[in-house]
Parts: C-alpha cells; structure tokens; sequence
C-alpha cells in the first residue's frame, strides 16, 4: 500500500517546481516510508510514497511500459486479489512481466483494456496511468472505495493525490472551506457526501469511479455500481455461497511478501476472518496466525454495559484465540495517550473525526506496525448484512431520515443563532439523494424495497467513513489494513439478498451467522453484536472536557460559531462532541469563504 501524487498544467516546466514536488511527496511519506519516487514529463509529473508489500525488487515506482511506439507511466496505491489470473490472461495476449508485483499487472492491464480497466480488478486501489502519446492522465480508484484519491481541477490544470494535505502542499488548493463545507463538517461529519472533499474546490473519486484528463478536461465515469437482480438461490445455496465468498475473498487476502497478521475483537466478523486464516495457515503448512486486539488501562474497573455495548470483548477474544490457535497480542492503550493522539488523528484524516475512537484505531495501528506490515480487519459486515438495531426497528427503519443521525438538534444547539441556518435542509437533500441512488425491481415487497434504501444509506456514508478512518488511521504508520468484506462479490451478492434470508432466525447479520456456525464457538457465532471497543475510564473524559474550556476562551474561527454556553452544557458528556474542530482549524488554517 501506497501514497500517490500528481500534477499536471498546461505550458508548465515541472522540473521548476521540484521543492514544491518533493514536499508534496513528503506529505505523503507515512503511507509509504520504504521508497519514494518522483517522475516528471514536461508539464506532467507524478509522485510516489512506497509501502513494499509484494515483490520489493520489482515494484518500485513509479513504473513504466512500453506498447507499440507509447509509454505508459503508473503510480498505484493498493492490492490487488486476482493478481495471478490477470497475469496468466494478459500472458496468453503476448504480454511478458519482469516480476510479479501487482502493480506491473494493473499497468498491462491498463494497456489492454484501456479505460475499462477497473472492470477486470478485484482489489483495492487508487492509480493514475499518464500516456505520453496522448499526453493524458487516467485515475481509477475501487469499486468500493476502500482506497482515497482526491483531485482539484482549476483552469490550466489537475492535482491529485491520496490524501488532501498533498493538494494543499502545491499551493495551489487553499484550505477554504464554504458554507457546504461547514455544513458537511457539523450536520455530516464524521461522514461526507460521497465525492466531497470539504475544502472548497477538492472532491474525491467516488467508488467505482473513474476519469481522464485530457486537453485541459477531466471527464469522469462510473465503470461499477451496483445493479438490483432477483436472487435466485435458495436458502441452502445462499449460506453456501456466502460462506465460499467469504471464505475466498479472506485467502485471497492472505497473500503477502512480509509479516501478516488479524485484527480480533471476539465479534462475529473478525472470528470468521481469522477462522478461515487459520484453517488455510495449517491446510498450507504456514505454521499458526497473528492476531491482535485493543484494550484501554482500567477499562474492566469502569465498563458498564449499555444496549449498543452489552458487554465486554476480553472473555470472547480468549475463547477464539484458543479455537483458531492464534499467536494473540493484546495492546493495552493509556488514557492520556488517547488524548495526545487525538491531534494526530485530525492530522491523519484532514478532516474533523470520530475523537477517540479515531486516536485509539491510530495507537493500536501504532503498536502492530512494530512487528507486521499487512493487517486483515472486519470492517463493514454491519453495513452489508444488516448489523445495526435500526435493522429490526420498525419504527426506525421506515423513518424517512438517516437512521443513526434522526435529529440534528445537538448539532444545530452547539452554534451560535443563524449560523448554517440551511443546515438540516442540507442533511434531508443528502438523504433524500442517497436513497435515489437504490436500484429496485418490481417485484420488491415494500420491507425489501426500504432494505435497498438502507443498504444504499450505510453503503455511501457509514460504510465508507469508516474505510477512510481505516485507511488513515493504519496508513498514518505505514499499515496496510485489509478488509475482506468489501470484495465487490459479497457486496453485489448481499445487495440482492432478500432479507428474510439476511437475517436468518431473526438475527442481525443471520446469513453469515448460519454459513460459519460449525466452525465457531457457538457463543461467537451467536454473540450479540458488540462495537469497536471504547474508553470507560473518567481520566479520558475530564481531559477532554479540560481541551474543550481552553479551546472556549479562544478568540477565532471557530469559536465565532460555536455557542459557548451550549457547549459547556454538554462537556459533563465528551460523547456528544464527536469532531476534534479545534486542532482542524489551526492546523490547517481554515478560512471561512
């Protein structure tokens, strides 16, 4: 995994904008410490930040083909699961490879298939591909978005890289945020509209997406969304197939050139992940799996069960690391560190986030990069298989808003009176969009019908904040983070899915419950569904409510929209303050355009 960058504008020399280039790349040197590259084509130049995973001899970048009297150029940012067939496929076409990173693969595949490229891969990525014929640019990024590419187009030119602050870094991009950026920031955030950047002028690659830039136009194209199409299988076969795509996409994921190892929580969906790792390390011979998991000092004194946390991950992770026979590690975050960590995380995202949750996903990711490179995770079975109790709400389910964010009132009652007074307008637009967006049939009852909706709903906003948080978060130490679910396969497959079968037995996420239920612990495979695991301990929170006061007697952007008195309300409940605004603004110098 990678950091990617790159520039090009009309009539201009990039060999003069070498210091700006190099800290461009610099930027960008947590995602990739091993290796760095930079390539420069008259107006053209494109940045590379190496994290070596597959074929560190023969996969520096950037990299270049030659086909015909054309060479192509590649910075490439991501992993790539059908690696091996596409390289058998474009052999038999006459193409020869000189190593087998997959990075060599997406270039020839590129080659071939030109613009449709993205429809041949099964993996995670973001890349840019420069013609020195046409003297054009081509960005892709995955079908599902689990890899960031950003882009700023402007009269003469294009910027593009994997994270904003490398657009900031030209110059170029200014951290100005409009009133829809401020509407994203406290009626959205964490989330962003799909596409949306924040910053005024920046936007995103959305998932499936792709573009060319050409002549001074970037013209993009969605090469892969998900298509509505009646489910043919029955019951049987549907927990089969679920479990064979489950179970492929996670060996897939398996392969790597240095040290791998699992993210455990004691959940369902991690459970299954290393279950089958640890089934195909002794079918293989490869000797017993890694796993890691998080903890906070104190926690077991001050944990209290609640209806989205009903108890703790410690005695599950045991029982699982017993079942799989798993090498297990267990990091153990201080309280203090979190907060510390909670500026880094601003810094790792760009952008305001989930506060501790973010910190502590940073520190952990901290600690595993001391022995391993390659992380697998289960992120994003929740949203693909119906996880959350809005599922089986009925009153939350047909609600017609966002079902975790059904009021912005704590949102509107923490700025000052007419600040973003179009804000809620601005949520129900984004809403009413997303649900639009879901392909239906015909023959769809009405529960099924909203069950697309919702899946449409977690897929662009829950699902996709928390890739980026992964994504930043593991990449900020030089971690890549893999995450199985999110095989395009098991997404179109689940979309279809009726859900009666979804939810086999009345239960969130039943359908993959009943295809691995003989291979976990019952009291796994049936647990009641537990989040990322957070502080208890008052240490965190009064600390935090100490940053909050001193950040209310500043005098500066942000304070002149917040409410002071409202804000002091709610410090006695840290929970509710979900940005870290304060270390955003300052870091970044936001203006207010």
């Amino acid at each position: 995994m990678c950091g990617i960058a790159g520039w090009m504008e009309k009539d201009c020399r990039m060999t003069e904008r070498s210091q700006t280039l190099k800290a461009m790349s610099e930027t960008l040197e947590r995602r990739g410490p091993d290796e760095n590259g930079t390539y420069i084509n008259g107006d053209l130049a494109l940045i590379h930040r190496r994290l070596a995973v597959i074929d560190r001899e023969n996969g520096k970048q950037p990299m270049s083909a030659r086909h015909g009297d054309v060479t192509y150029v590649i910075v490439y940012n991501g992993e790539l699961y059908n690696s091996a067939a596409l390289r058998e496929e474009l052999r038999a076409d006459g193409y020869h490879f000189r190593g087998h990173s997959d990075t060599e693969v997406v270039l020839k595949t590129y080659i071939k298939y030109g613009a449709r490229c993205g429809e041949k891969l099964n993996g995670i990525f973001a890349f840019a591909v420069f013609n020195t014929k046409e003297r054009s640019l081509f960005l892709c990024r995955d079908k599902i978005g689990v890899k960031p590419l950003f882009y700023y187009e402007y009269e003469s030119g294009l910027l593009f890289g994997s994270e904003i602050k490398a657009l900031l870094q030209s110059g170029i991009v200014k951290p100005q945020v409009d009133e829809q950026g401020l509407n994203e920031i406290f009626f959205l955030g964490p989330a962003r509209t799909a596409g949306c950047g924040v910053f005024k002028g920046v936007f995103e690659l959305q998932p499936g997406e792709c573009a060319t830039y050409h002549r001074g136009r970037l013209t993009r194209r969605t090469y892969f969304s998900i298509e509505a199409r009646e489910h043919e299988d029955n019951e049987q076969q549907t927990i089969e197939k679920t479990r064979f795509l489950l179970t492929d996409a996670v060996q897939r994921q398996l392969v790597s050139d240095v040290p791998l190892c699992m993210l455990l929580s004691g959940g369902l969906d991690s459970s299954v992940i290393v279950k089958i790792a640890s089934l195909y390390n002794r079918e293989h011979k490869l000797g017993r799996p890694y796993t890691y998991s998080v903890e906070y000092r104190d926690n077991e004194r001050f944990f209290t069960k609640s209806k989205f946390q009903p108890n703790r991950d410690a005695d599950y992770i045991k029982l699982m690391v017993k079942n799989a026979n798993t090498r297990h590690t267990e990091v153990i975050l201080d309280n203090r560190r979190l907060v510390d960590a909670l500026s880094d995380s601003v810094t790792a995202r760009d952008l305001p986030g989930y506060v501790d949750v973010d910190s502590s996903l940073l520190l952990f990711c901290r600690e595993i990069k001391r022995d391993f490179t390659v992380a697998l995770s289960g992120e994003c079975a929740d949203e693909l298989f119906g996880g959350y109790p809005w599922y089986f709400n009925r009153e939350s389910l047909f609600e017609d808003c966002f079902p975790w964010s059904r009021s912005q009132q704590i949102r509107r009652f923490i700025l000052r009176d007419g600040v973003l007074p179009r804000g809620e307008e601005y949520v129900r637009q984004r809403y009413l969009d997303t649900i639009a967006l879901a392909p239906k049939l015909p023959s769809d009852s009405k529960e099924n019908a909203r069950m697309r909706e919702m899946f449409f709903l977690n897929f662009y906003w829950f699902m996709q904040c928390l890739l980026e948080r992964k994504d930043r978060c593991s990449m900020y130490s030089g971690l890549e983070v893999r995450v199985p679910f999110c095989d395009y396969r098991i997404v179109e497959y689940a979309y279809n899915m009726p859900w009666k079968l979804k939810s086999w037995g009345g239960r969130e996420k039943g359908i993959v419950r009943k295809a691995f239920e003989d291979l976990l612990p019952e009291e796994i495979a049936w647990r009641k569904k537990s989040p990322y695991p957070k502080t208890h301990n008052p240490v965190y929170f009064d600390a935090c409510a100490a940053r909050v006061k001193m950040i209310l007697k500043k005098k500066n952007a942000l304070t002149e929209l917040l409410d002071p008195a409202a804000v002091e309300q709610i410090i006695d409940h840290p929970e509710t303050i979900t940005e870290q605004l304060d270390d955003w603004f300052e870091k970044y110098k936001v203006e207010i355009v």
